[in-house]
């Protein structure tokens, strides 16, 4: 069960101790590692050939900081207050490891699909860009229904557009040119990185106590949150390829940072941006809003959360109501006119196809994960930026798990969001260790 607790006291003792050994160095060893393995096997292995450009490239760049951090070791071993070895180096190799793993792979993804290459880009950078062309010249991204029956067998998967209207706008620098620096995903890296930097820049004002060492470990866990969310492989891979994701997880954390600093309108606003660009935000937006109820700031953030999306939707339902249903409703619920490709073998996919009417146990089993998750902010709502993260966190996960079609990449929200969680404690959330009572002493004396 989820707690309002710090969480310090909610990981076991055991994860902490792993997680702080030898300044945080063994874990960024084990990462970069296994990273390192992962990108050559995805290189070598995979059916996608985006993804395999990615792990041609990735493996070295995570080679280089598997060294890099084994050098680290090595000098904190015989000089153990070292500025490399410490936490301003830990922080610097994180930057490169990202640039070498996600962004030096999708420059070059872009400038060989500028090219001429058409095997450098997965699908959703096509739709995307379809969709910011329809944005500027019908006012709409959608095709409607009959339009996309009009396509040729082959391509009327990629006239579905399942994202919410904002999404578009990273399609725009394309529809206005045909170059490598328009490409959807350079945009997507854009809006990642301003939306991280101002996440962490807004951890960074809240003092998060007044004790060094606490401060240390709060620092500490934003690093591993922003590892996550940056050179995770889950994440790397999918902003060279694909990238869309990325700056919605982005907006969510921005927000939950604003909710640690104690600024609903600003997290709602975040949270609303991420929503306006795709669904996953809006279970993120229904917990904020009930964590702002518990501050008095529920309205301010709604206003957000909920005004952002929906009027990024009214433009489009204006100019081709439709159209809007078929993207943003049927397709997603497996009614549209093609099937979703989205089949990773989680157990809400396995139902579905496996048992005699899996797609309706899957979807019943769902709706009870939701409806658990609605009684538990019901009976206990989030009092904590803390508590907020860890019930997005395992609520996401347990909705991917349970969705028939989905997909593996969606893993990054919920992994992103629970080690995200550590870095959002603040002063208010650690209850005050009670002082003894020296009144009596001192009238007796």
């Amino acid at each position: 069960m989820i707690d309002d607790a710090p969480t310090a006291r909610r990981h076991p003792w055991h994860w902490r101790t792993l997680d702080t050994a030898a300044g945080g160095l063994a874990v960024d060893l084990g990462l970069y590692a296994v990273s390192t393995i992962f990108a050559a096997i995805t290189a070598v292995t995979s059916t996608l050939l985006p993804h395999r450009a990615w792990g041609a490239v990735a493996a070295v760049g995570y080679l280089v900081a598997t060294l890099a951090v084994i050098t680290q070791l090595l000098l904190r071993r015989h000089h153990p207050t070292a500025r490399l070895a410490g936490p301003g180096a830990r922080w610097a190799i994180t930057g490169l490891t990202w640039a070498g793993t996600a962004l030096l792979p999708l420059l070059w993804q872009s400038i060989e699909r500028a090219n001429g290459r058409t095997d450098r880009a997965q699908e959703e950078v096509l739709v995307v860009e379809h969709a910011g062309t329809r944005l500027l010249e019908h006012g709409t991204p959608y095709l409607g229904p009959d339009a996309i029956a009009a396509l040729p067998p082959g391509e009327q998967l990629l006239g579905y557009t399942p994202y919410q209207p904002g999404m578009a706008i990273f399609g725009l620098p394309r529809a206005l040119a045909d170059n490598w620096w328009t490409d959807s995903r350079v945009w997507f890296a854009v809006g990642t990185v301003l939306a991280l930097t101002l996440a962490v820049a807004a951890l960074r004002a809240t003092p998060a106590t007044a004790l060094p060492a606490q401060a240390h470990r709060r620092d500490a866990a934003l690093l591993r949150g922003v590892q996550a969310a940056t050179v995770l492989p889950i994440c790397a891979l999918t902003l060279a390829t694909g990238g869309d994701d990325l700056p919605v997880l982005a907006l969510c954390l921005l927000a939950l940072a604003l909710a640690a600093a104690d600024r609903p309108g600003r997290a709602g606003l975040a949270v609303g941006l991420a929503g306006a660009l795709k669904l996953f935000a809006w279970p993120v937006a229904l917990v904020l809003i009930v964590w702002g109820l518990t501050r008095r700031g529920g309205a301010r953030v709604a206003a957000g959360a909920i005004g952002l999306p929906v009027a990024a939707l009214i433009p489009a339902m204006l100019v081709d109501r439709d159209a809007l249903t078929e993207n943003v409703l049927r397709f997603p619920l497996g009614h549209g006119l093609v099937t979703s490709p989205a089949q990773s073998p989680f157990p809400g996919h396995l139902i579905a196809t496996a048992l005699p009417a899996g797609r309706l146990v899957a979807a019943a089993l769902l709706v009870a994960a939701g409806v658990a998750i609605a009684v538990r902010l019901a009976r206990r709502p989030p009092r904590t930026a803390v508590a907020t993260a860890l019930i997005c966190g395992y609520g996401l996960l347990a909705a991917i798990a349970l969705m028939p079609s989905t997909r593996f990449g969606y893993l990054l929200y919920p992994m992103a969001l629970l080690t995200w969680a550590p870095a959002l404690n603040r002063p208010a959330d650690t209850p005050a260790i009670p002082l003894p009572d020296l009144s009596a002493r001192t009238t007796s004396a």
